[in-house]
């Protein structure tokens, strides 16, 4: 990695052959090439790899971690803003803020591997930092500035496509959403009829039960859900019928 520090002429930085191997590897797990791979091997720079490194001048990966969060929030909201159109705003921050927090964002990095690519500093590697909580989040969010800076907004999204988006489609984060009386203002608003939930199935020993719920709409079922409550099965359910009515108001227009 050459890096250039404002003011300064010289040619600095330059990464051992091995780990520049390891991102190699890491693009293509991940299949994405960066033009510009000096900004990759930044968003996994650690301020303790720079400060083990004084003479080589690395730059840590903590201004990429700032535009990284602000592009993390920008593509979360527009997605949910067209997502679900009858979300409430209120509802649409609650989300937010539930899929782009800490824990979060440390599944997401754990998800691809991302703290055994991390370039840290003796002591930090020695006192766990590789597996710490805030170290993860932090990365993630300087690859999205990282991704954001190299190939456009475009490709962040596709990238969060993957990785983001599917998992709130499945519902990991329906605990802060209440997609019941979601689907109950929508069935009000073009007057369709009544809602009517009942539980079809339950699957597993009493410890582990998996709850099956339907959703019918004037005795027309809309959607199935699951989960280990009843109360959860039904969100899903409500959750699958919005994507079902709005669906066919679409093809309606």
């Amino acid at each position: 990695m050459t890096i250039r520090k404002k003011g300064s002429n010289h040619k600095i930085g330059v990464l051992p052959e091995k780990i520049k191997s390891q991102f190699e590897f890491l693009q293509e797990e991940l299949n994405i090439y960066f033009r510009n791979k000096s900004i990759l091997y930044q968003a996994f720079t650690h301020s303790s790899y720079v400060n083990e490194h004084r003479r080589k001048l690395f730059t840590d990966n903590e201004r990429l971690e700032f535009l990284g969060d602000a592009v993390l929030e920008l593509s979360v909201s527009k997605y949910l803003f067209e997502r679900y159109p009858h979300m409430s705003e209120g509802e649409l921050t609650k989300l937010r803020a539930s899929i782009v927090c800490e824990p979060s964002l440390v599944i997401f990095a754990n998800e691809l591997n991302f703290g055994k690519y991390v370039l840290l500093g003796k002591g930090e590697e020695l006192t766990g930092g590789r597996e710490r909580p805030a170290l993860l989040a932090d990365v993630f969010e300087s690859f999205i500035g990282a991704l954001y800076l190299d190939q456009g907004l475009d490709i962040v999204v596709e990238f969060l496509e993957r990785i983001v988006f599917p998992k709130v489609e499945v519902g990991a984060f329906s605990h802060v959403m209440d997609f019941k009386s979601q689907l109950q203002e929508m069935v009000q608003q073009s007057n369709n009829g009544v809602l009517h939930y009942e539980i079809v199935d339950e699957k597993g020993p009493a410890h582990n039960r998996t709850f099956v719920s339907r959703v019918l709409l004037n005795n027309q079922e809309l959607g199935i859900g699951r989960g280990k409550s009843k109360k959860e099965a039904e969100q899903q359910a409500a959750q699958n019928a919005m994507v079902t009515l709005n669906q066919s108001l679409h093809k309606e227009e």
